[in-house]
């Protein structure tokens, strides 16, 4: 290449790197070189001599849950948009080792975006403070200078219950997430703001997948006086659904069932789910734009909420009898 174009290879390096101020004449006989050897420059090793990895992490606590794949092909696109290339870790909903998984992030990434992490509140700010360019995505951490984007879990569930207090329903279930999740205590939290309603709602442990939902709601069916039951997510109420179904329960006559985020799996389960969802795409997006305004400006942003919208389908209706 450098003989191509009759500079010598340092000169070569600045021009396609752009790691310095190089003559104008000089750069466009470098271009001119490029062009008629058809010559790509290698992306990461440009990167590299910039001091950039040209790679974005993205930490999620499982990826086998429907809600993530949206969201990480949204923040995939705006990465490749500028040039970037994304890189996913997951912890298995283990927060013990999420700590260590960012800190293997942050060594090849310029950036990493953390969706919903479950690590305390000291192992985050702990990580934030070493400077290196971090975005929350599914958790707000007051006190913490790190800018977030969230779903507004309080509000969705708030409508959540509003829903089941105007069919009627003065009792449910709410089958809880990994006690780790602060999207989970957002959603406990709306249960106050229920009371207001006339909706009493008891907390039964669960947790974040189908399995959970099956195994969790046979109390509810034995011993609660509950007309109403609650998932953490649409998995756990689709799983709630299938063991229904199997004992003969009818919804909603029986029971009404609400799920939370709309994973698109009503067709798969034969059953159309009530349940709250926002757009994961735009989130996804969001979260993106916000880790490369980062990057790029190194600005902090205000932590941004999307509100969640109530999809009223076949699983709620008035209370039995």
């Amino acid at each position: 290449m450098s003989t191509a174009a009759g500079v010598s290879a340092a000169t070569v390096s600045r021009v396609l790197n752009g790691t310095a101020r190089v003559d104008q004449s000089l750069v466009d006989r470098v271009r001119a070189a490029v062009a008629s050897l058809g010559y790509r420059p290698n992306a990461a090793a440009q990167g590299l001599a910039r001091g950039e990895w040209g790679t974005i992490g993205v930490l999620v606590p499982d990826l086998a849950n429907p809600y993530f794949p949206d969201v990480l092909k949204a923040v995939s696109a705006v990465a490749r948009a500028h040039g970037r290339r994304m890189m996913v870790m997951e912890s298995d909903e283990d927060p013990a080792v999420e700590h260590d998984l960012v800190e293997d992030l942050m060594r090849c990434c310029d950036g990493v975006l953390l969706c919903s992490p479950r690590m305390p509140r000291a192992d985050l700010a702990e990580l934030i403070g070493r400077k290196h360019p971090v975005v929350l995505f599914n958790r707000m951490v007051p006190g913490l200078p790190v800018p977030s984007i969230s779903v507004d879990f309080h509000g969705g569930m708030t409508q959540v219950c509003g829903h089941l207090a105007q069919l009627g329903h003065r009792r449910a279930a709410y089958l809880s997430g990994p006690s780790a999740s602060w999207a989970n205590t957002e959603r406990i939290r709306a249960f106050e703001a229920a009371r207001a309603f006339g909706l009493e709602v008891e907390l039964v442990e669960c947790g974040a997948t189908s399995q959970a939902g099956y195994d969790a709601v046979m109390p509810v069916l034995e011993s609660s006086d509950a007309t109403a039951i609650l998932g953490y997510n649409d998995l756990v109420a689709l799983g709630a659904l299938a063991r229904m179904r199997e004992l003969g329960v009818a919804v909603p006559a029986s029971y009404s069932v609400v799920g939370f985020d709309d994973i698109s799996l009503d067709l798969v389960a034969h059953s159309k789910l009530t349940t709250v969802s926002v757009p994961r795409d735009e989130l996804g997006r969001r979260a993106g734009e916000l880790l490369e305004q980062l990057l790029v400006n190194g600005a902090d942003a205000e932590p941004a909420y999307l509100p969640m919208t109530l999809h009223v389908r076949d699983t709620s209706g008035p209370p039995r009898g």
